[in-house]
Protein backbone atom coordinates (compact mmCIF):
# COMPACT_ATOMS: atom_id res chain seq x y z
CA UNK A 1 0.00 0.00 0.00
CA UNK A 2 1.06 3.18 -0.91
CA UNK A 3 2.39 5.71 1.89
CA UNK A 4 0.14 8.81 2.14
CA UNK A 5 3.18 12.18 1.85
CA UNK A 6 2.23 15.13 3.33
CA UNK A 7 1.42 17.75 1.76
CA UNK A 8 2.68 21.75 1.67
CA UNK A 9 1.56 24.62 -0.48
CA UNK A 10 4.25 27.56 -0.52
CA UNK A 11 2.53 30.54 -2.13
CA UNK A 12 4.01 34.26 -2.82
CA UNK A 13 2.11 37.27 -3.99
CA UNK A 14 3.18 40.29 -4.99
CA UNK A 15 0.85 43.33 -3.06
CA UNK A 16 1.71 46.95 -3.68
CA UNK A 17 5.86 47.57 -2.99
CA UNK A 18 5.89 44.00 -1.06
CA UNK A 19 5.64 40.47 -1.36
CA UNK A 20 3.90 37.94 0.74
CA UNK A 21 4.62 34.70 1.63
CA UNK A 22 3.61 31.61 3.33
CA UNK A 23 3.55 27.90 3.72
CA UNK A 24 0.32 26.07 4.83
CA UNK A 25 0.23 22.34 5.42
CA UNK A 26 -2.48 20.77 3.87
CA UNK A 27 -5.11 19.77 6.38
CA UNK A 28 -3.40 21.54 9.04
CA UNK A 29 -3.88 24.96 8.78
CA UNK A 30 -3.26 26.64 12.28
CA UNK A 31 0.90 25.47 11.29
CA UNK A 32 0.71 27.72 8.38
CA UNK A 33 3.73 30.70 9.10
CA UNK A 34 3.68 34.00 6.80
CA UNK A 35 6.17 36.43 6.10
CA UNK A 36 6.87 39.90 4.02
CA UNK A 37 9.66 40.39 1.73
CA UNK A 38 10.29 44.05 1.24
CA UNK A 39 10.64 45.34 -2.17
CA UNK A 40 14.55 46.24 -2.06
CA UNK A 41 14.97 42.91 -0.89
CA UNK A 42 13.07 41.17 -3.79
CA UNK A 43 14.76 43.03 -5.73
CA UNK A 44 17.99 42.13 -4.53
CA UNK A 45 17.13 38.39 -4.49
CA UNK A 46 16.06 38.98 -8.50
CA UNK A 47 19.63 40.61 -9.28
CA UNK A 48 21.22 37.28 -7.60
CA UNK A 49 19.42 35.12 -9.92
CA UNK A 50 19.71 37.61 -13.30
CA UNK A 51 23.48 37.50 -13.25
CA UNK A 52 23.54 33.79 -12.88
CA UNK A 53 21.16 32.99 -15.65
CA UNK A 54 22.02 31.84 -19.60
CA UNK A 55 20.22 34.92 -20.65
CA UNK A 56 21.00 38.29 -22.12
CA UNK A 57 20.99 40.96 -19.73
CA UNK A 58 21.29 44.97 -21.08
CA UNK A 59 23.11 44.55 -24.44
CA UNK A 60 24.59 41.45 -24.02
CA UNK A 61 24.24 39.04 -26.90
CA UNK A 62 23.07 35.48 -26.42
CA UNK A 63 26.70 34.68 -26.64
CA UNK A 64 27.71 36.92 -24.07
CA UNK A 65 24.78 35.30 -21.78
CA UNK A 66 26.26 31.65 -22.52
CA UNK A 67 29.96 32.84 -21.83
CA UNK A 68 28.91 34.87 -18.74
CA UNK A 69 26.30 31.88 -17.28
CA UNK A 70 29.05 29.08 -17.86
CA UNK A 71 31.84 30.42 -16.96
CA UNK A 72 31.80 33.35 -14.55
CA UNK A 73 28.47 33.57 -13.56
CA UNK A 74 27.04 32.63 -9.91
CA UNK A 75 25.91 28.74 -11.22
CA UNK A 76 29.21 28.13 -13.25
CA UNK A 77 31.13 26.68 -9.63
CA UNK A 78 30.06 25.35 -6.32
CA UNK A 79 31.12 27.54 -4.48
CA UNK A 80 29.61 30.72 -6.10
CA UNK A 81 26.42 28.31 -6.73
CA UNK A 82 26.57 27.86 -2.95
CA UNK A 83 26.49 31.65 -2.34
CA UNK A 84 24.05 31.89 -4.33
CA UNK A 85 22.08 29.21 -3.29
CA UNK A 86 22.30 30.91 0.50
CA UNK A 87 21.35 34.48 -0.48
CA UNK A 88 18.18 33.54 -2.51
CA UNK A 89 17.39 30.96 0.81
CA UNK A 90 18.05 34.15 3.12
CA UNK A 91 16.28 36.86 1.07
CA UNK A 92 12.99 34.37 0.12
CA UNK A 93 11.94 32.00 2.86
CA UNK A 94 11.73 33.26 6.69
CA UNK A 95 13.51 31.45 9.01
CA UNK A 96 9.94 29.82 10.36
CA UNK A 97 9.44 28.95 7.23
CA UNK A 98 12.78 26.45 7.15
CA UNK A 99 12.07 25.50 10.46
CA UNK A 100 8.48 24.22 9.43
CA UNK A 101 10.17 22.51 6.12
CA UNK A 102 12.57 20.74 7.83
CA UNK A 103 9.62 18.94 10.01
CA UNK A 104 8.33 17.37 7.15
CA UNK A 105 12.47 16.17 6.07
CA UNK A 106 12.09 12.32 7.49
CA UNK A 107 10.41 9.81 5.13
CA UNK A 108 8.06 10.07 4.11
CA UNK A 109 9.27 12.84 2.11
CA UNK A 110 6.62 15.76 1.75
CA UNK A 111 5.49 17.52 -1.23
CA UNK A 112 5.61 20.99 -1.12
CA UNK A 113 3.40 22.61 -4.09
CA UNK A 114 5.07 25.90 -5.44
CA UNK A 115 2.39 28.90 -6.24
CA UNK A 116 5.25 31.64 -7.49
CA UNK A 117 3.98 35.70 -7.64
CA UNK A 118 5.06 36.74 -10.90
CA UNK A 119 8.06 38.66 -10.48
CA UNK A 120 9.89 35.34 -8.90
CA UNK A 121 8.33 33.07 -11.89
CA UNK A 122 11.73 31.88 -12.50
CA UNK A 123 13.59 31.38 -8.98
CA UNK A 124 15.30 27.21 -8.71
CA UNK A 125 13.19 26.98 -5.49
CA UNK A 126 14.69 23.74 -5.02
CA UNK A 127 18.16 24.90 -4.57
CA UNK A 128 17.70 27.70 -2.45
CA UNK A 129 19.90 26.56 0.85
CA UNK A 130 18.97 26.77 4.73
CA UNK A 131 20.59 29.37 5.77
CA UNK A 132 23.26 29.57 9.14
CA UNK A 133 23.81 32.88 9.01
CA UNK A 134 21.69 35.72 8.34
CA UNK A 135 22.51 39.64 8.30
CA UNK A 136 22.03 41.28 11.12
CA UNK A 137 18.71 42.92 11.72
CA UNK A 138 19.51 46.44 11.73
CA UNK A 139 22.32 46.43 9.02
CA UNK A 140 19.11 44.98 6.72
CA UNK A 141 16.81 47.66 7.71
CA UNK A 142 19.42 50.44 7.07
CA UNK A 143 20.18 48.36 3.46
CA UNK A 144 16.43 48.46 3.09
CA UNK A 145 15.84 52.00 3.68
CA UNK A 146 18.72 53.29 1.65
CA UNK A 147 17.09 51.86 -1.42
CA UNK A 148 14.10 53.69 -1.39
CA UNK A 149 14.76 57.16 -2.94
CA UNK A 150 12.99 59.91 -4.82
CA UNK A 151 14.17 58.24 -8.20
CA UNK A 152 12.46 55.39 -7.18
CA UNK A 153 13.35 51.86 -5.15
CA UNK A 154 16.34 50.08 -5.93
CA UNK A 155 17.99 46.41 -5.15
CA UNK A 156 19.30 46.88 -1.41
CA UNK A 157 22.98 46.22 -1.30
CA UNK A 158 22.79 43.63 1.67
CA UNK A 159 25.46 43.34 4.15
CA UNK A 160 26.70 39.95 3.53
CA UNK A 161 28.14 38.22 6.38
CA UNK A 162 32.07 37.70 5.70
CA UNK A 163 32.82 33.90 6.14
CA UNK A 164 33.35 30.75 3.97
CA UNK A 165 30.48 29.56 2.03
CA UNK A 166 30.35 26.15 4.32
CA UNK A 167 29.44 28.29 7.35
CA UNK A 168 26.92 30.41 5.53
CA UNK A 169 24.30 27.54 5.34
CA UNK A 170 24.66 23.68 6.50
CA UNK A 171 24.31 22.25 2.81
CA UNK A 172 20.88 21.08 2.75
CA UNK A 173 18.68 22.06 0.13
CA UNK A 174 15.02 22.85 -0.41
CA UNK A 175 15.57 20.02 -2.48
CA UNK A 176 16.98 17.66 0.06
CA UNK A 177 14.26 18.28 2.73
CA UNK A 178 11.20 17.80 0.10
CA UNK A 179 9.59 16.83 -3.18
CA UNK A 180 9.09 20.24 -5.22
CA UNK A 181 6.19 20.64 -7.25
CA UNK A 182 4.53 23.30 -9.10
CA UNK A 183 1.13 24.58 -8.79
CA UNK A 184 -1.12 24.45 -12.06
CA UNK A 185 -3.08 28.25 -11.52
CA UNK A 186 -6.22 27.48 -9.92
CA UNK A 187 -8.24 29.59 -13.01
CA UNK A 188 -6.84 26.88 -15.05
CA UNK A 189 -7.04 23.83 -12.91
CA UNK A 190 -10.63 24.10 -12.04
CA UNK A 191 -11.60 24.76 -15.47
CA UNK A 192 -13.52 22.25 -17.65
CA UNK A 193 -11.06 20.36 -19.33
CA UNK A 194 -10.30 16.63 -20.87
CA UNK A 195 -8.97 14.05 -18.03
CA UNK A 196 -7.23 10.71 -18.20
CA UNK A 197 -5.10 9.34 -15.59
CA UNK A 198 -1.52 8.08 -16.22
CA UNK A 199 -2.97 4.57 -15.20
CA UNK A 200 -5.04 4.57 -18.20
CA UNK A 201 -2.59 5.88 -20.62
CA UNK A 202 0.79 4.57 -19.44
CA UNK A 203 0.68 1.43 -22.27
CA UNK A 204 0.02 3.88 -25.16
CA UNK A 205 2.88 4.87 -26.91
CA UNK A 206 5.28 8.04 -26.17
CA UNK A 207 4.71 10.93 -28.96
CA UNK A 208 8.55 11.97 -29.13
CA UNK A 209 9.21 15.54 -31.20
CA UNK A 210 13.23 15.68 -30.97
CA UNK A 211 14.91 18.67 -32.42
CA UNK A 212 12.66 19.38 -35.01
CA UNK A 213 13.82 21.42 -37.84
CA UNK A 214 12.75 24.97 -38.20
CA UNK A 215 12.41 26.22 -41.63
CA UNK A 216 14.89 28.80 -42.77
CA UNK A 217 17.29 28.02 -39.76
CA UNK A 218 20.83 26.60 -40.31
CA UNK A 219 21.79 24.21 -37.35
CA UNK A 220 24.33 26.78 -35.41
CA UNK A 221 21.50 29.49 -35.72
CA UNK A 222 19.19 30.89 -32.76
CA UNK A 223 16.32 28.29 -33.76
CA UNK A 224 18.61 25.52 -34.78
CA UNK A 225 19.87 22.31 -33.46
CA UNK A 226 19.47 21.98 -29.82
CA UNK A 227 21.05 18.45 -29.41
CA UNK A 228 23.67 18.42 -32.87
CA UNK A 229 24.03 16.30 -35.36
CA UNK A 230 22.24 13.03 -34.91
CA UNK A 231 23.91 9.80 -34.77
CA UNK A 232 23.21 6.53 -33.68
CA UNK A 233 26.12 6.02 -31.37
CA UNK A 234 24.92 9.51 -29.13
CA UNK A 235 23.83 8.86 -26.34
CA UNK A 236 20.30 9.97 -26.82
CA UNK A 237 20.42 8.27 -29.74
CA UNK A 238 21.13 5.25 -28.01
CA UNK A 239 18.51 5.99 -25.34
CA UNK A 240 15.60 5.89 -27.81
CA UNK A 241 16.68 2.64 -30.18
CA UNK A 242 16.44 1.17 -26.63
CA UNK A 243 12.75 2.69 -26.18
CA UNK A 244 12.21 1.03 -29.47
CA UNK A 245 13.27 -1.94 -28.90
CA UNK A 246 10.88 -2.33 -26.16
CA UNK A 247 7.87 -1.02 -27.62
CA UNK A 248 6.48 0.98 -30.42
CA UNK A 249 6.96 4.92 -30.23
CA UNK A 250 5.45 7.58 -32.57
CA UNK A 251 5.97 8.43 -35.16
CA UNK A 252 6.71 5.25 -36.12
CA UNK A 253 10.16 5.17 -37.67
CA UNK A 254 12.82 2.50 -38.65
CA UNK A 255 16.05 3.59 -36.65
CA UNK A 256 16.12 6.23 -33.47
CA UNK A 257 17.96 8.66 -35.38
CA UNK A 258 15.15 9.27 -37.44
CA UNK A 259 13.26 10.51 -34.69
CA UNK A 260 15.51 13.84 -35.07
CA UNK A 261 15.74 16.74 -36.84
CA UNK A 262 12.21 15.92 -39.04
CA UNK A 263 11.05 18.23 -41.67
CA UNK A 264 7.71 17.42 -41.67
CA UNK A 265 6.50 18.31 -37.65
CA UNK A 266 3.86 21.04 -39.01
CA UNK A 267 0.64 21.33 -36.91
CA UNK A 268 -1.61 19.11 -39.00
CA UNK A 269 1.45 16.28 -38.32
CA UNK A 270 1.14 17.44 -34.35
CA UNK A 271 -2.80 17.12 -34.42
CA UNK A 272 -2.53 13.58 -36.13
CA UNK A 273 -0.21 12.41 -33.90
CA UNK A 274 -2.15 13.31 -30.96
CA UNK A 275 -5.39 11.78 -32.28
CA UNK A 276 -3.49 8.08 -32.11
CA UNK A 277 -3.56 8.97 -29.16
CA UNK A 278 -0.14 8.84 -27.20
CA UNK A 279 0.32 7.86 -23.55
CA UNK A 280 2.91 11.02 -23.16
CA UNK A 281 4.40 14.13 -25.44
CA UNK A 282 7.99 14.56 -24.80
CA UNK A 283 9.40 18.02 -27.27
CA UNK A 284 12.88 18.71 -27.43
CA UNK A 285 13.33 22.32 -29.41
CA UNK A 286 12.80 25.69 -28.95
CA UNK A 287 10.23 27.66 -27.66
CA UNK A 288 9.62 31.80 -27.57
CA UNK A 289 8.71 33.23 -24.16
CA UNK A 290 6.03 36.07 -24.20
CA UNK A 291 7.89 39.04 -22.62
CA UNK A 292 4.89 40.95 -22.62
CA UNK A 293 1.49 41.18 -23.21
CA UNK A 294 -0.65 37.83 -22.68
CA UNK A 295 0.74 34.39 -22.03
CA UNK A 296 -1.08 32.38 -24.41
CA UNK A 297 1.51 34.20 -27.33
CA UNK A 298 4.33 31.68 -25.89
CA UNK A 299 4.99 29.20 -28.77
CA UNK A 300 6.31 26.02 -29.67
CA UNK A 301 8.72 25.96 -33.08
CA UNK A 302 7.63 22.88 -35.08
CA UNK A 303 8.99 22.16 -38.54
CA UNK A 304 6.56 24.73 -39.82
CA UNK A 305 6.63 28.29 -40.62
CA UNK A 306 4.81 30.11 -37.73
CA UNK A 307 5.28 28.79 -34.23
CA UNK A 308 2.58 27.16 -32.64
CA UNK A 309 1.33 29.09 -29.98
CA UNK A 310 -0.32 28.30 -26.64
CA UNK A 311 -3.22 30.14 -28.27
CA UNK A 312 -3.10 27.79 -30.88
CA UNK A 313 -3.16 24.79 -28.96
CA UNK A 314 -6.21 25.62 -27.28
CA UNK A 315 -8.06 27.40 -30.12
CA UNK A 316 -7.43 24.16 -31.75
CA UNK A 317 -8.33 22.00 -28.80
CA UNK A 318 -5.25 19.53 -28.87
CA UNK A 319 -6.07 16.25 -27.69
CA UNK A 320 -3.00 15.98 -25.16
CA UNK A 321 -1.85 12.96 -23.10
CA UNK A 322 -1.41 13.09 -19.07
CA UNK A 323 1.97 13.92 -19.60
CA UNK A 324 4.18 16.40 -21.37
CA UNK A 325 7.68 17.51 -21.07
CA UNK A 326 9.01 20.72 -22.99
CA UNK A 327 12.56 21.20 -22.94
CA UNK A 328 12.54 23.91 -24.32
CA UNK A 329 13.26 27.77 -23.84
CA UNK A 330 11.53 28.92 -20.41
CA UNK A 331 8.63 26.90 -21.65
CA UNK A 332 7.36 26.70 -17.97
CA UNK A 333 6.93 30.45 -17.51
CA UNK A 334 3.18 30.60 -17.06
CA UNK A 335 3.34 32.16 -14.10
CA UNK A 336 5.39 35.57 -15.44
CA UNK A 337 2.21 36.69 -16.50
CA UNK A 338 -1.22 37.39 -14.53
CA UNK A 339 -2.97 35.43 -16.69
CA UNK A 340 -1.14 32.50 -16.37
CA UNK A 341 -2.15 30.88 -19.98
CA UNK A 342 1.13 30.26 -21.26
CA UNK A 343 2.08 26.82 -22.81
CA UNK A 344 1.77 25.12 -19.17
CA UNK A 345 -1.64 25.72 -19.10
CA UNK A 346 -2.29 24.74 -23.05
CA UNK A 347 -1.57 21.34 -22.15
CA UNK A 348 -3.65 20.98 -19.04
CA UNK A 349 -6.35 22.65 -20.51
CA UNK A 350 -5.73 19.77 -23.50
CA UNK A 351 -5.85 17.02 -20.76
CA UNK A 352 -2.28 16.58 -19.44
CA UNK A 353 -2.13 16.10 -15.49
CA UNK A 354 1.77 16.41 -15.19
CA UNK A 355 4.04 19.19 -17.22
CA UNK A 356 7.20 19.28 -16.90
CA UNK A 357 8.74 22.56 -18.35
CA UNK A 358 12.33 24.69 -17.95
CA UNK A 359 12.43 28.06 -15.95
CA UNK A 360 14.80 29.16 -18.44
CA UNK A 361 16.59 28.65 -21.85
CA UNK A 362 18.91 25.57 -21.78
CA UNK A 363 22.33 25.79 -23.40
CA UNK A 364 22.19 24.05 -26.69
CA UNK A 365 25.10 20.91 -26.48
CA UNK A 366 27.14 23.04 -29.11
CA UNK A 367 27.02 26.15 -26.91
CA UNK A 368 27.90 24.18 -23.65
CA UNK A 369 30.76 22.81 -25.27
CA UNK A 370 31.90 26.42 -27.53
CA UNK A 371 31.99 28.47 -23.93
CA UNK A 372 33.78 25.40 -21.49
CA UNK A 373 35.77 23.40 -23.73
CA UNK A 374 34.03 19.94 -22.28
CA UNK A 375 33.10 17.22 -24.78
CA UNK A 376 30.17 16.59 -22.12
CA UNK A 377 26.78 17.17 -22.97
CA UNK A 378 24.38 17.84 -20.21
CA UNK A 379 21.80 18.66 -22.35
CA UNK A 380 21.29 15.33 -24.30
CA UNK A 381 21.71 14.01 -19.95
CA UNK A 382 18.85 16.07 -19.23
CA UNK A 383 16.72 14.35 -22.00
CA UNK A 384 17.24 11.14 -21.48
CA UNK A 385 16.43 11.74 -17.20
CA UNK A 386 13.56 13.55 -18.30
CA UNK A 387 12.47 10.62 -20.42
CA UNK A 388 12.88 8.02 -18.08
CA UNK A 389 11.32 9.94 -15.03
CA UNK A 390 7.66 10.24 -17.23
CA UNK A 391 7.72 6.73 -17.39
CA UNK A 392 7.94 5.96 -13.28
CA UNK A 393 4.73 6.01 -11.12
CA UNK A 394 4.87 9.06 -9.90
CA UNK A 395 7.10 11.26 -12.77
CA UNK A 396 7.61 14.34 -10.55
CA UNK A 397 9.00 12.08 -7.49
CA UNK A 398 11.35 10.73 -9.94
CA UNK A 399 12.99 14.07 -11.53
CA UNK A 400 13.11 15.16 -8.18
CA UNK A 401 15.03 12.00 -7.41
CA UNK A 402 16.91 12.91 -10.13
CA UNK A 403 17.87 16.47 -9.81
CA UNK A 404 18.84 15.00 -6.07
CA UNK A 405 21.40 12.85 -7.57
CA UNK A 406 22.70 15.40 -9.47
CA UNK A 407 22.70 17.78 -6.94
CA UNK A 408 24.89 15.58 -4.92
CA UNK A 409 27.51 14.92 -8.08
CA UNK A 410 27.48 18.56 -8.26
CA UNK A 411 28.51 18.69 -4.68
CA UNK A 412 31.48 15.80 -5.04
CA UNK A 413 33.28 18.17 -7.62
CA UNK A 414 31.54 16.85 -11.33
CA UNK A 415 31.26 20.27 -13.35
CA UNK A 416 29.05 18.26 -15.76
CA UNK A 417 26.27 18.20 -13.66
CA UNK A 418 25.46 21.86 -14.10
CA UNK A 419 22.68 23.35 -12.24
CA UNK A 420 22.23 25.42 -15.26
CA UNK A 421 20.44 22.18 -16.61
CA UNK A 422 18.81 20.30 -13.83
CA UNK A 423 17.74 23.31 -11.52
CA UNK A 424 16.18 24.52 -14.55
CA UNK A 425 13.38 21.58 -14.95
CA UNK A 426 9.68 22.09 -12.53
CA UNK A 427 6.81 19.75 -13.04
CA UNK A 428 3.00 21.48 -12.72
CA UNK A 429 0.79 19.15 -10.93
CA UNK A 430 -2.76 18.91 -11.19
CA UNK A 431 -5.50 16.29 -10.27
CA UNK A 432 -3.57 14.96 -7.72
CA UNK A 433 -0.37 13.76 -9.79
CA UNK A 434 3.19 13.02 -8.22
Amino acid sequence: MAVSRPTLVLRLADVGRATYGSLRVVGDPSRTVTWVIEEPLLLAALAELRDALPEPVAEESVGDALRRALVRGPLATRSTEHVLAYRLGVLLLSDGCWRLLAEFAPDPRAVVFVSPSARLARVPWGLLAWPLLRPEADSMVRARVAAVTVEGTSAARIPWPEAEPSDLADGRRLLDLVDVLMSVPANIANATRPRCDWSAAADRPPLLILDPRVPGQRADSSLGSVLGRPHPDTPVAQHFSQSMSRGRVLPDVGSAVELFRRTDVDRRWLAAMLAAPPGRLLYVGHATAAESGSADRSALHLADEQPLTAGDVMSLALPIPPRVALLACASGGDYRFDEATGLVAAMVLGGAQLVTATLWSLPTTAGYRQFTGSAADPMSDVVVAIDRAHQDVEAGGAINRWQRDELNRWRSGDPTASPLYWAAMVSFAVDGAR
